[in-house]
């Protein structure tokens, strides 16, 4: 006779907390990310991992235990560590002679592997060989995409909503000037090369009210080669991506806007007696006393007609 699995229910206020915040919600705030050590990982490849968990902080956690094992043959540890500290995106470095300074970058959806990227750091320059100021931690970077690749590459297209994923931060309305302090810039070549630059931006006067931009390179220069991938089908991927009904703008019917950009819309309305419609009320509208006698007069006729008409 099999175990029958039950349902344990919380019966505290704060377990019930608990699992409503492992619930989805219909806003979700910054993703967090979790970077592991993979098999035997080089210098260059630790660097290169510990760099963008820097940039990432706060919303991140590095795990210094190296672990043995090879995502893309068995990707359980990942799920498993993910589900643990609610992560949805992961960074794993390692190193092989066939494969050296091995970057893994990915998402999950549903504690499950979503995508898989495999790049190899072929250049690094780290932060710290940066002698300038740096920015602060938290702060949402401007992200620059240059070279048509981005968008005629299948594997680049998806590498992209990757990097979009990782520096995401909260959602924004609006735009300060001065809050635009870090650009994070990414090119891709046709022979599958990306170039990843980190720059301060500087505000210098110009004279005008528009102030003179200027960048200042402050790490990491990284030169990353794409290897290996593994992506989500398109129906998976729709399903990670698809919109809440309550997030979903509400179409306004009846209403449109004119060449010069007004507003304009139908209104429906019922039939109206304009006889007993209300307008303004002033003096030199007002029946005098004559007339309202004659109206008097009037109503009692029509009332005695009406008597005799039903006699």
């Amino acid at each position: 006779m099999g175990v029958m699995q039950r349902i344990k229910k919380p019966t505290t206020r704060r377990g019930k907390k608990v699992l409503l915040s492992k619930e989805p919600q219909f806003i979700e705030g910054p993703k967090q990310c979790i970077f592991i050590q993979g098999r035997k990982p080089s210098e260059r490849a630790r660097k290169v991992l510990k760099d963008i968990y820097d940039l990432k902080k706060p919303d991140a956690a590095y795990l210094n235990r190296k672990n043995d094992f090879v995502p893309f043959e068995d990707a359980t540890l990942i799920e498993k560590l993910c589900y643990k500290k609610e992560a949805a995106l992961f960074g794993v470095s390692s190193h092989s002679k066939k494969r050296p300074h091995n970057i893994i970058l990915g998402r999950t959806f549903n504690y499950g592997v979503l995508d898989m990227i495999e790049l190899g750091a072929e250049k690094f320059k780290s932060m710290s060989e940066f002698h300038n100021m740096k920015v602060l931690a938290g702060l949402k970077p401007c992200l620059l995409f240059n070279g048509p690749s981005w968008e005629l590459n299948h594997d680049l297209k998806r590498l992209k909503s990757l990097f979009i994923d990782f520096f995401h931060r909260e959602k924004v309305e609006t735009i300060r000037l001065q809050g635009l302090e870090h650009a994070f810039s990414f090119t891709a070549t046709d022979d599958g090369n990306i170039y990843v630059r980190s720059y301060r931006i500087l505000l210098k006067k110009s004279g005008q009210r528009t102030p003179r931009i200027e960048l200042e390179e402050i790490g990491p220069s990284i030169d990353f080669k794409l290897r290996r991938t593994r992506l989500a089908s398109d129906d998976l991927l729709k399903e990670a991506c698809r919109v809440p009904r309550e997030l979903k703008p509400i179409t306004k019917k009846n209403i449109s806007r004119d060449a010069f950009g007004s507003k304009m819309g139908r209104i429906h309305m019922g039939k109206q007696d304009i006889q007993r419609l209300q307008t303004r009320k002033m003096k030199g509208l007002k029946r005098t006393a004559e007339e309202k006698k004659e109206m008097l007069l009037k109503k009692k006729k029509a009332k005695k007609e009406a008597k005799a008409q039903a006699q």
